[in-house]
């Protein structure tokens, strides 16, 4: 079976969050028996363990993904579950998020012919819904039975415009907020009398609104307030508000908490009756430069591809921030993330055959 003939096979079960529609018995049956596999399977969701133990150095290199996707949504011109190639692109759901990547280390692993420890693969069927069975829990498992790795790839889309022009070493996290702004609801002709909300936040705004909370530094970008939503009033023109809701999203760097958010909303709303409910949904982690899978990372991209990538935190979320709490020194790399959960979602024939040569060649030399 070629790379190209495991990327179309994985990409034609039906895998919707959190059914893996099969493909985990067909991936169990690919590796064979000289990959052991640990199930840890809860509320619906399936994680798979595979390892492979070549000699007794304790370095240990896991890779790291989800077979599930998205809905397909309305619109495609071709069925999202064939995966025909036709002009050298593959047009499927899943194609860019992320079976080319489970399909380029499924095939870079299993024909590994040596590695200095033990290799592995973890793979969840909950990563697009709300992970809190997923990869989180096999990785709690692993704990457990000292099997943690040392170092993890996450082969998520990671490149811009050039297959191989980006790696992401770390990922930013999200805190999301809810202010309220209490009032008094009163007549529009008699403002004196009531306490309007919308006209105490006004010239706060340009205080929050997209307000750097910290200077970024040589791995993230400022850690930006950015409002999402403000709501008050009965939608007449007559009736001042009696409060004010207000929703905001933090993504941040390792320099800002939440407890840095909250207390910088204090400073700009702590003279009006106002409540606030923050809540982290994940938290930021970033790999030093010169951590071994960096830069192991960056040689085999410029050994097979001749491109000497960037280091990235940008987007939003994956698990590889379950690896980074872990204490695993994780990255990612991937195709190229432009049609992502879009309709039309497609990949190269190329780039998964360079995915595919980058794996191997991290394998071979790590």
């Amino acid at each position: 079976m070629t790379i190209i003939e495991l990327f179309q096979k994985l990409l034609r079960f039906k895998s919707l969050t959190p059914n893996d529609d099969g493909a985990f018995d067909f991936i169990e049956e690919y590796l064979g028996t000289e990959w052991t596999c640990i199930k840890v399977d809860m509320e619906g969701v399936k994680n798979r363990f595979y390892y492979k133990k070549f000699n007794e150095n304790p370095q240990h290199l896991c890779f790291a993904g989800h077979i599930d996707v998205v809905p397909t949504g309305e619109g495609w011109a071709v069925d999202p579950f064939a995966a025909d190639v036709v002009d050298g692109v593959i047009t499927a759901r899943g194609a860019q998020d992320m079976k080319s990547g489970d399909a380029a280390f499924l095939y870079a692993c299993k024909n590994a012919k040596n590695f200095d420890g033990t290799l592995s693969i973890l793979l969840t069927s909950d990563e697009e819904g709300e992970g809190t069975y997923g990869t989180i829990k096999m990785l709690e498992h692993l704990k457990e039975i000292n099997m943690i790795p040392n170092y993890a790839v996450v082969a998520e889309p990671t490149c811009e415009v050039v297959f191989g022009d980006a790696i992401k070493v770390g990922r930013r996290g999200s805190i999301n907020g809810y202010l309220t702004i209490q009032g008094k609801q009163g007549h529009a002709a008699y403002p004196e009398k009531g306490i309007n909300p919308v006209h105490q936040i006004a010239p706060l705004l340009e205080k929050i609104a997209g307000y750097d909370l910290d200077n970024g530094d040589e791995y993230f970008a400022p850690s930006k307030l950015v409002i999402t939503d403000i709501r008050a009033g009965m939608q007449v023109t007559n009736v001042t508000p009696n409060k004010l809701d207000l929703m905001f999203n933090v993504r941040n760097s390792t320099n800002t908490k939440k407890e840095d958010v909250e207390a910088y909303i204090e400073k700009i709303f702590g003279h009006l009756n106002y409540t606030l409910r923050t809540t982290q949904g994940s938290y930021p982690f970033v790999t030093n430069k010169e951590s071994k899978v960096v830069k192991a990372m960056e040689t085999s991209i410029k050994e097979v591809l001749g491109i000497t990538t960037k280091h990235s935190t940008a987007g939003g979320t994956s698990d590889a921030r379950y690896f980074g709490a872990f204490g695993i020194e994780a990255i990612e790399f991937g195709v190229i993330n432009d049609t992502i959960h879009s309709v039309g979602e497609r990949t190269t024939v190329k780039e998964v055959e360079g995915l595919t040569a980058v794996f191997e060649d991290l394998i071979k030399n790590f």
